[in-house]
Parts: C-alpha cells; structure tokens; sequence
C-alpha cells in the first residue's frame, strides 16, 4: 500500500496522529526533502528505507513505490503540509490508478493554518471576509489567465499566496491593480511554525521593502486582506444572545 502523507508545516508536532503511525509503520519513505522537516525521520523504524525525492524524477519516484509494492513493503510519500495544496499529487497517483497500485491519503496542515496559528489569525471574520482564497504567482508553472492575481484581488477578501516570494515587487502591484489598496494589511510568514519561523505584519504597498529588510528570499507564505488587523469587525451572530440554534435558545 501506498500512502500520501501530509507532514504539515514544519514543526515535527503538527503531523497528524494518522500521519505519524502510518510513518512509523513504513517501510519505505519517500519524503519531499526540500520542505520537510527531516525531524520526522526519526520516528521511521529500523530498517526502513529512505529516499529523498527532492533528487528525483517523477519516474523515479513511481519506480521505487511499485518496487516497495512488488516486495510486499509499506510506503509513504511524505509531502509538506497537505498533499491536496501544490502537492503534485494527482500525477503520481494517475500513474498507481495505471497499474493498479492502492493508495490512500493522509491530510496534512497547510502553510496558510500554520501561518494564521503563528499571528492567531482569523481569517474569516463577519464584516470584513468569509472567504479565503489560497493561489499563487505564475513562475515555472503558469497560473490560468481567469486565476491571475489581479482577478483574485478584485474579491477584496482573505487570501494566502504559495510560492511567490522572489516576485513581491510584481505582486504587490499587481494585489493594487487588482483593487486592494495601498495600506491593506498583508503578513509575510517565513517557514512557518519551524523553529527559525519569522512573521513580519506590514501592508500591501511595502511587501517588497520589508522582505528585503528582513532578508526573506524563499520559503515563505504572503497573506493579504483586512482579516490580518482583525479590528472593524462585527461579533458572530453563533454566540449571539438573540440568536437561536439546534442546540441554544435564544436569551432575554
């Protein structure tokens, strides 16, 4: 059996207690050795066989996990965070689905919760957002046209940007292009939840200064939109006195 494993967003605790046991279990583990933690390594049992598929193509990686599979052997695929985000997933798994390997998922904690537990954020507050919109900047990987940033600005709501740090020069105009002004409040989140985690509030129009300030290059997670000052908004009607449900009435 082949399982995908999300390792979460670095801190070797944030794996998920599936996640940990199925790592435990393994006999082989391919890990993304790029962004996980290798930490969690330490938790494989004696024996187990590691590969770091950092230094591998998707052939390559396809290849080991039949081999482990013909052999009668566990595997984990150990992605950062969630396998479901920017995991390159479904492309290993169309390719098991071939050859009739079984495999099944484990979830994972995603940068952009990582990185909201960092600033105890909340990214959906009545009044101010009730979406959050996770994307990225086109780069090697092109983004569809309908997805561009400044498309996804015009919502004026919550959203976490992957893998665009070297461009915030680029993105910071085109966030206002798209329609968030100058002053919104934006948040640049270094390796998030990892012991050398470094969290920078600033807005919009200075992304680019304070990422030069702070001398964040890569690996770190761009948050944007008025839920990052979490000030101007209304209570949640849940909690509500006068608001009634399955299981409240409502109070005088």
């Amino acid at each position: 059996m082949i399982y995908f494993v999300g390792a979460g967003t670095g801190a070797v605790d944030l794996i998920t207690v599936r996640g940990q046991r199925l790592l435990e279990a393994a006999d082989v583990v391919i890990y993304a050795g790029s962004l996980v933690n290798p930490e969690l390594l330490k938790s494989t049992k004696s024996g187990c066989t590691v590969y770091n598929s950092a230094k591998m193509t998707l052939e390559e990686i396809v290849e080991t996990m039949c081999l482990a599979e013909q052999n009668g052997k566990t595997t984990v695929r150990l992605h950062t965070g969630d396998p479901s985000v920017y995991g390159a997933v479904r492309e290993q798994m169309d390719i098991l689905d071939s050859l009739e390997i079984p495999y099944e998922s484990c979830p994972g904690v995603s940068a952009c919760f990582g990185a909201a537990a960092s600033l105890n954020l909340e990214y959906t507050l009545p009044g101010i957002s009730q979406s959050l919109i996770i994307t990225r900047m086109e780069g090697k990987t092109p983004v569809p046209e309908k997805e561009s940033i400044e498309s996804l600005a015009a919502h004026g709501t919550s959203m976490a940007i992957y893998l665009s740090t070297g461009m915030l020069g680029e993105l910071s105009e085109r966030l206002q292009k798209g329609g968030y002004s100058p002053d919104t409040p934006a948040a640049i989140v270094y390796k998030a939840t990892w012991p050398e985690e470094k969290t920078c509030i600033c807005t919009v129009a200075t992304l680019e200064d304070t990422a030069k300030a702070n001398q964040i290059t890569k690996t770190a997670l761009i948050l944007v939109g008025e839920a990052i000052a979490h000030q101007n908004y209304q209570r949640s009607r849940l909690y509500a006195p006068d608001f009634a449900t399955e299981f409240r009435g409502k109070r005088e």
